[in-house]
């Protein structure tokens, strides 16, 4: 019997393949339709226009595909993050991309943010694979973005720069849950993206030098 191949095998190989790129979104649609533990490996298939044996050549289990569909989705989001922040120098207006970026990637991808705000901090496995492993990326970038900020001397240098990373993170996080678990019918006729200025100009009261 042929082995399986890997999980980075089958990224390496397929990964820019339209039809590993369709078990990815469908995975996600389907998840966040039904929650991962009555999500069922066929419907994924048929909702990503394959057989379900295709989805075995690519991943061992539903675990390691959601996992997958997570880290293609979030590596996505941070190269196009790091992308935008390089064209920027004000480590100001560098905090108002991130969560510009943030707030849009999510908001325009319900069933996406669905599954990273839900989905994945029901399983305590899942979410300690994300912050070990992608979470820590994100923390990263914004704790760069501070220290830039603090030797700039538009940003406070008595401030840590890992509390302010959470303290930003934290409020950008806690108004895509709160925009998914509102009345959606009510409250879903706005763009998360248009909240930028209004929760960057908080964590901003907190960490500008007043100068």
């Amino acid at each position: 019997m042929a082995k399986r191949p890997s999980q980075a095998a089958a990224r390496s190989a397929n990964g820019t393949s339209d039809k590993y790129q369709r078990i990815l979104d469908a995975a996600i649609e389907v998840i966040a339709e039904h929650g991962f533990f009555h999500s069922r490996v066929a419907e994924i298939a048929d909702r990503a226009g394959v057989a379900d044996g295709t989805i075995y050549l690519y991943f061992k289990n539903k675990d390691e595909l959601l996992m997958a569909a997570i880290d293609s989705a979030f590596h996505r989001f941070i190269q196009r993050a790091r992308s935008s922040l390089d064209q920027v120098q004000d480590p100001r207006e560098k905090l108002r991309r991130m969560a510009f970026l943030h707030l849009e990637a999510l908001g325009s991808n319900r069933s996406l943010a669905i599954v990273f705000q839900t989905e994945l901090r029901h399983s305590a496995k899942f979410l300690g694979q994300f912050s070990h492993n992608l979470l820590v990326e994100y923390f990263d970038v914004i704790k760069s973005v501070l220290r830039e900020g603090q030797e700039a001397g538009v940003f406070r240098a008595d401030i840590s720069i890992t509390i302010a990373a959470h303290c930003f993170f934290g409020a950008v996080d806690e108004i895509v849950t709160t925009w998914i678990l509102s009345d959606r019918d009510r409250d879903h006729d706005y763009h998360l993206s248009s909240l930028t200025d209004s929760v960057v100009a908080i964590v901003l009261k907190g960490v500008e030098t007043g100068s």
